[in-house]
């Protein structure tokens, strides 16, 4: 009796027929397996393998997911919390039926490190160059993180009495609980950064004994409104207010309160003042559409009972005995785009109308205090010679306010070029994969299933105190929803290629796939049951 073989699971006879025809000699087309780039670690600013920590959760290891996420980011658990994931705007699964809960999944191995008492490595500094970096907010945390992990000498320096800027002050604790914040800036205390507070550098000469100096003062100072009456003492910028709320857990404001502006930090200082027990309303000079908060905190302020009234801007606050009287708005309506691609207001005349109120709360727009330095330098993150000194400049003090996520990606970016300068270290580059399309992927591997959604406050209990309003998911929820995620472009393991395969020459050695194509007549059949888009079918060469 003839033995059988099955190529590619390691049985052999030589007098088989399949191994005498060898019918590659049919084929117009050959499968290749060519792992691409998903759309969800494309959008990441900060470069998260978002894909690569969603597998982790699915194979039930958070921890080695939190590890990932951390050789490119410092702040899962910041990031879980306050991003806007604009990765999970890009997730091919939105296409089927509800994106992946990307953020959520981040947050939940973050959480998990923190209950298991999982902190960052130590690390000595094994470099003689010094580095101070001005400023402790995302960017300035971020720069400091990579460059410890480098083995560079770093020094933090921050004006405020405790590190974390923006992230520290600007935030409110329903949104991000300080025992995160905390744990993640002790993560890089741990790689032997030294932080310096209450040290507001006036000029950038105290720093001439640094090798290098990176600048990442964050957007601290809030524009003004420009309108009769502003400076009355009850009328007080985001910044201000959050910065007083989050450092001494008190703000003195009145009993109803008006805030100016349609930013992230508006929504804040609005809801904040909420939970002070006041009454908040929002006055915006566009639109929803043109509205830059995030989606989900406007949405969230509307469950809170604070309003928002739309196309109205102030043009005077009217004050008796010290103490607002009222304050006077004008309607507008949208012309022309304007130099940010959003329409212009234009104010309707005849048009105005009041409004009580016992504060004014601004936040039209923050930019940062980069006084320390000459005017006409222009700061980069690719540096540059300042009175003979290698600066560097990241986050809100290049780019204006932005972004946590895009500050923590600044931060990384200009640790590489510091690097690149000191040491000639290669500044490393996103290498352009192509991306994995949804029409790609075989969906009947996927049954419909919605996202995960983690339980929140109800509105009647979050107005009531800061407490944090999300409250996570547990692991298996995590693991059910990693199971989700299409792994678009990236190899599954699901080995349908392998049991398809007609021909039988598919072949599988320590996790990667081959072909024999002395046996492939390049029917397809592996690329169409390919559940993540991985093999595509390739004209062969005439």
């Amino acid at each position: 009796m003839a033995k059988v073989y099955i190529r590619g699971a390691g049985i052999h006879a030589a007098d088989t027929i399949a191994l005498v025809n060898k019918t590659g000699s049919w084929r117009y087309f050959r499968p290749v397996h060519e792992e691409k780039m998903p759309p969800c670690n494309n959008a990441c600013p900060a470069g998260n393998n978002i894909q690569g920590f969603i597998k982790l959760i699915r194979e039930e290891k958070p921890l080695d997911a939190w590890k990932l996420i951390k050789e490119t980011s410092p702040f899962p658990g910041v990031c879980g919390r306050v991003c806007p994931h604009p990765c999970e705007k890009e997730c091919n699964r939105g296409k089927y039926d509800e994106a992946m809960a990307i953020h959520t999944l981040e947050r939940l191995v973050a959480d998990y490190a923190i209950s298991e008492k999982v902190t960052g490595k130590s690390k000595a500094a094994q470099k003689k160059e010094k580095i101070a970096i001005v400023g402790s907010g995302p960017a300035g945390l971020s720069c400091a993180y990579f460059l410890a992990r480098d083995g560079y000498r770093v020094t933090v320096f921050e004006a405020l009495p405790e590190a974390g800027g923006m992230l520290r002050v600007g935030i409110p604790r329903y949104r991000l609980p300080r025992k995160i914040l905390n744990k993640e800036i002790a993560d890089i205390k741990a790689l032997g950064v030294t932080f310096k507070t209450n040290a507001r550098i006036k000029d950038i000469n105290e720093l001439k004994e640094c090798d290098a100096v990176f600048i990442a003062t964050g957007a601290h100072i809030s524009g003004k409104l420009g309108v009769p009456g502003e400076d009355a003492a009850a009328v007080i910028s985001g910044t201000e207010f959050l910065s007083q709320l989050n450092l001494d857990g008190k703000a003195k404001i009145g009993k109803n309160v008006i805030v100016v502006g349609g930013g992230n930090t508006a929504i804040d200082a609005a809801r904040s003042a909420v939970r002070l027990g006041s009454k908040a309303t929002i006055v915006y000079r566009r639109t929803r559409d043109e509205m830059p908060a995030v989606e989900e905190e406007i949405e969230a302020a509307g469950k809170e009972g604070i309003e928002i009234v739309y196309l109205a801007a102030p043009t005077r606050i009217t004050t008796q005995d010290s103490k607002i009287k009222e304050v006077e708005f004008v309607r507008m309506k949208l012309g022309a785009p304007d130099a940010s691609g959003r329409k212009r207001p234009v104010p309707i005349e005849g048009s105005t109308f009041k409004m009580k109120a016992d504060t004014v709360i601004t936040a039209i727009g923050e930019s940062s205090d980069l006084s320390l330095l000459s005017k006409d330098f222009k700061l980069a993150e690719k540096g540059g010679k300042a009175k003979g000194m290698q600066v560097f400049g990241g986050g809100d003090a290049v780019t204006g306010a932005g972004r946590v996520v895009d500050a923590i990606a600044s931060g990384r970016r200009a640790a590489r070029f510091i690097g690149n300068v000191l040491h000639g270290t290669p500044v490393e580059e996103k290498q352009a994969k192509e991306l994995a399309k949804y029409e790609e992927i075989n969906t009947a591997y996927f049954p419909r299933q919605a996202a995960v959604r983690p339980p929140e406050l109800s509105a009647a209990k979050r107005v009531a105190n800061f407490s944090e309003i999300n409250r996570g998911i547990p692991e298996e929820k995590g693991v059910k929803e990693a199971k989700r995620c299409f792994s678009c472009g990236v190899c599954r393991e699901c080995n349908n290629c392998l049991y398809f395969c007609p021909d039988i020459c598919v072949s599988k050695k320590n996790g990667t796939y081959e072909f024999d194509y002395d046996y492939c007549k390049g029917c397809g059949i592996c690329s169409h049951e390919c559940c993540a888009g991985v093999i595509q079918m390739v004209q062969e060469a005439q």
